[in-house]
């Protein structure tokens, strides 16, 4: 993948898990507030990814 696209999967993840994890604590639902929290999460980490491979691109060049 690219760093561009880890990048807005990143984003599209967290922006997901955020929302879900609000759903869940809006209706008591601890399930899906705890996977809303790991998708943000796994977003957090996919972003990060893309940064590095940006970071090594310049360095390269």
């Amino acid at each position: 993948m690219s760093s561009t696209t880890d990048k807005i999967k990143g984003v599209a993840n967290q922006a997901a898990g955020s929302v879900r994890e609000g759903a869940g604590k809006a209706i008591g639902n601890k399930e899906m507030e705890v996977k809303g929290a790991a998708q943000k999460a796994k977003g957090q980490i996919q972003e990060g990814i893309g940064k590095a491979k940006d970071a090594v691109k310049k360095a390269i060049d």
